[in-house]
């Protein structure tokens, strides 16, 4: 199809997320390798052809092409999406610079903070890769199972390499798959980040039944922390009115596809949080995160009630109800 690369894609990180795309871009006539550093699960991939660890139901085309070695994965192609849990994109980075070109360019589907430093992600790209690295972030609302499906689906694509971007808005775009441009690449990652940890409050009053109202407080709230973070560390305040910030938000909170939102159900029902996580059964990227956004909220002076209040719970050190009873007493949760 049009504006589908001769060469292959390659994803990194054979979860939900990066086999949801892998998926998508393949059926468009893209071939995309995808690789996983877990040996036995790429064996289960290439003798199944489907992901049924992270993403059962769906069959792959004969364009995907699993495999366990980086090297491989990484040779003749021009474009890299890392898909992998923030707490590994660190390493993933450090594992892939010998390996690739000084023209492969870097697309992140990663939402999260860098776990050593703090940083977002795109800082990180620039520390381990170089200033000169064309990169783009891609957010936005979007259950991984609904793009497996093929269900209607926007995201924003963001990058500060004009010609980056006009291609990789080619590459996805479609009338089931729209990709939106934009620059805010600072904007756009925090707004993939902090929603994570409003959805475990969000989802924590819903498991104390607190009803639609609390809930809808708690949202808008949250999108006013989130706009001041983004504020704060130069993003455009317009990117959280749209689908990186607004949207992302929405469906976080909202809906039980998000692990974010389900362990907050759980811990609001009074579940131990490791038990929560154990049902689960994937990584929660709100609980990784609550702590590193609230240290750069305190450093960057910062008030984010919502985030500070998930991360005391988190750490034990009060309970959700306890802790959205005293937020909700402040009346720091309810915006004017």
């Amino acid at each position: 199809m049009e504006g589908m690369q001769s060469k292959p894609i390659t994803i990194l990180g054979a979860g939900s997320w990066g086999t949801a795309l892998a998926l998508y871009l393949a059926r468009r006539g893209q071939t995309v390798k995808i690789w996983s550093y877990e040996i036995p699960e790429v064996a289960a991939m290439l003798a199944e052809r489907t992901n049924n660890r992270y993403l059962p139901g769906f069959d792959f085309p004969d364009s995907i092409q699993p495999t366990a070695n980086l090297a491989d994965a990484l040779t003749n192609i021009d474009d890299a999406l890392i898909a992998v849990p923030s707490v590994g994109f660190r390493d993933t980075l450090i594992m892939i610079k010998p390996l690739i070109s000084a023209n492969t360019r870097i697309v992140c589907a990663t939402k999260g903070l860098d776990e050593e430093s703090g940083n977002l992600l795109n800082e990180v790209v620039t520390e381990v890769l170089g200033a000169d690295r064309p990169f783009a972030v891609l957010s936005g609302p979007s259950f991984a199972r609904e793009v497996a499906a093929g269900l209607p689906t926007a995201v924003v694509i963001a990058s500060n390499n004009t010609k980056f971007l006009g291609d990789l808005i080619k590459h996805f775009n479609s009338p089931i798959f729209r990709s939106y441009p934009s620059e805010d690449i600072k904007g756009v990652e925090i707004g993939g980040v902090v929603k994570n940890i409003i959805a475990i409050a969000t989802g924590m009053t819903d498991g104390m039944e607190y009803g639609a109202n609390a809930r809808c407080a708690l949202i808008t709230q949250g999108l006013e922390e989130i706009t001041r973070l983004g504020v704060a560390l130069g993003a455009n305040a317009e990117t959280f009115v749209g689908l990186a910030g607004m949207g992302d938000l929405i469906l976080t909170c909202t809906d039980n596809q998000s692990r974010n939102r389900r362990l907050g159900l759980a811990l609001g029902k009074g579940q131990h949080i490791d038990e929560a996580e154990k049902q689960i059964g994937q990584i929660v990227e709100g609980k990784r995160n609550a702590e590193l956004v609230t240290i750069l909220a305190d450093k960057l002076k910062v008030n984010m009630p919502i985030c500070q209040m998930v991360w005391q719970v988190l750490q034990g050190k009060t309970s959700a109800k306890e802790g959205m009873k005293e937020l909700l007493a402040t009346g720091e949760a309810v915006s004017a």
